[in-house]
């Protein structure tokens, strides 16, 4: 009994362990891509998202289970795909580690500059602020993966007790009409970004050992981890859609021009002070969470390929790989937090965590006849229509990037254009 108590356990620690890596900084940015067009819009787009995320997680579990342990994402692209994988997968990695790194940057620099300003009257520009976050957490992944891991734990739970104060706060603060609101043109727009709320998949393999490859439980905690995730992303939206107005120069749509965490209003639409103080305060620890992660990945992942000793001048230059275009970045360019996160999802999970464990498993059932204790349900029906989803995600993304179809920042100007028309 203790020890089937034990091994379920561990699958439930796997599933927070899949929920925390999708819950982080982009769930700031999730009421904006949604928000205008209302909360049951959004909900119906996230379901579909939701199940095409957690299915092609379970395609990357089918392609896992053939291989060895140890065996990861880069390794499986290049046996079943070649070398054409193998290079997407590392381009699409970078760039989807960069941009996010790059977005938590901008919001994390927004932050500290505001706090300077509110606590200490001291003013600091957001370049300034982006420079003194980087400095000091890019120190902590600088130090190695056991600091980090301590005080990403710390920070994680701060944030899920600040969410958990937040919400109960904020409920009884909830206006009927704003959540009823809706409109339904523009409402797939957001799927870019809620595809990267439900990204984790390639840190799959990663829990294949830890589950000792049990299908059945790697099964449970891939489906509850995301299912958690979900129900956290439904209450926060519907808190957010229920309490901030659309319009108005603090509302939902000014919000999304700017670019900026809606955290930053929520206080001016609420009789408790406490909630904007908490709102401050989840913002950070999301962002730092996400940030401590996504940068520690990349500094092994840029030590490993370009094979720099993580020591000495090694260290430093592999800091520097990370730091300075980041900084560039995240200061350059307008709504950068808002846009980075969008395309990482337009042009990265659709391909990185989409198409490619879609290819590789219609690859390697049916040309080279791999076979494993798992196989997704619904054969190649299901490999069809989840390609066509994730095809379908990226070409709008690419539309949008050359202004052939409308992105989710003109979505506001559309639903002013057709009330005019009314």
């Amino acid at each position: 009994m203790t020890q089937h108590s034990s091994n379920w356990g561990t699958v439930v620690a796997a599933m927070f362990l899949v929920a925390g890596t999708c819950i982080g900084g982009g769930m700031l940015a999730l009421p904006l891509a949604t928000g205008i067009p209302g909360f049951f819009p959004s909900l119906i787009v996230m379901v579909f998202c939701w199940i095409a995320m957690t299915m092609s997680a379970l395609l990357l579990l089918e392609v896992t289970l053939w291989m060895e342990e140890g065996v990861h994402v880069i390794t499986m692209t290049s046996r079943i795909l070649g070398k054409p994988g193998r290079i997407a997968s590392w381009i699409l990695y970078l760039f989807i580690a960069y941009a996010s790194i790059v977005a938590y940057t901008a919001a994390a620099g927004g932050q500290i500059s505001r706090l300077m300003d509110n606590f200490f009257n001291f003013s600091v520009s957001q370049e300034w602020g982006c420079l003194i976050f980087l400095l000091l957490f890019g120190l902590i992944v600088d130090f190695g993966t056991a600091l980090v891991g301590r005080i990403n734990a710390i920070l994680f739970m701060a944030m899920i007790a600040a969410y958990c104060a937040m919400v109960g706060l904020g409920i009884p603060e909830i206006q009927k009409d704003l959540l009823l609101q809706h409109q339904w043109s523009g409402a797939w727009l957001s799927v870019p970004l809620l595809l990267t709320a439900f990204s984790f998949q390639t840190m799959v393999p990663s829990l294949t050992p830890y589950l000792h490859k049990n299908a059945l439980k790697l099964r449970w905690a891939i489906v509850g981890g995301t299912g958690i995730a979900f129900v956290v992303y439904a209450i926060w939206q519907g808190m957010i859609m229920g309490i901030v107005p659309v319009e108005g120069s603090k509302g939902l749509a000014a919000s999304l021009a700017r670019g900026e965490p809606i955290t930053q209003f929520l206080g001016e639409h609420t009789n408790s002070m406490w909630i904007s103080i908490i709102a401050h305060f989840f913002a950070f620890f999301a962002i730092v969470t996400s940030f401590l992660g996504i940068t520690l990945g990349l500094f092994d992942f840029l030590s490993d390929g370009l094979h720099i000793p993580k020591k000495g001048w090694g260290k430093i230059g592999l800091g520097l790989l990370i730091v300075i275009p980041t900084l560039f970045f995240a200061t350059q360019f307008e709504r950068v937090f808002f846009i980075a996160l969008d395309a990482t999802g337009g042009f990265g999970d659709t391909i990185l965590n989409g198409i490619m464990p879609v290819l590789m498993v219609w690859i390697g059932r049916y040309w080279l006849g791999y076979q494993g204790p798992y196989r997704l349900i619904g054969g190649k029906v299901t490999l069809i229509l989840l390609f066509i989803g994730f095809s379908a995600a990226f070409l709008m993304s690419v539309a949008a990037l050359f202004g052939l179809m409308p992105s989710i920042f003109d979505v506001y100007q559309l639903l002013d254009m057709e009330k005019n028309s009314l």
